[in-house]
């Protein structure tokens, strides 16, 4: 069993290619932790999004602060606090802050393969 309190101070700045823009990660559950799931905090900067990708799971997010947008090639949805989006595995689709806002949601993911598809 895994047990802990999440501190935003755990946060790290993400390099990854998927993402555009300042966005800060922590993962709380993967990797070593959970080989079914992965659970981890994005916070979206400035207008930071993620470009256009796929993921060969379903995908859960659940917004905890700012204003977001979730996005797939046939509709958009705002994200506030408290607001929870399925996204469908092989769904192409984006997610991140409006432009001039921050946003954080928590991601959680199966054992997906995720592939950019600008």
């Amino acid at each position: 069993m895994r047990v802990l309190k999440t501190d935003r101070k755990e946060r790290t700045k993400s390099v990854a290619e998927i993402f555009s823009g300042q966005v800060d990660t922590f993962t709380a559950v993967g990797g070593e932790h959970s080989k079914d799931l992965r659970l981890s905090e994005i916070h979206f900067k400035d207008g930071a999004r993620n470009r256009w990708h796929m993921h060969t799971t379903d995908q859960i997010l659940l917004v905890t602060e700012g204003d977001g947008i979730v996005a797939t090639e046939s509709e958009q949805h705002e994200l506030t606090p408290g607001v929870v989006a399925l996204i469908p595995a092989n769904t192409k689709h984006w997610h991140g802050a409006k432009p001039g806002k921050s946003m954080t949601h928590w991601s959680i993911l199966g054992p997906a393969d995720t592939r950019i598809v600008d």
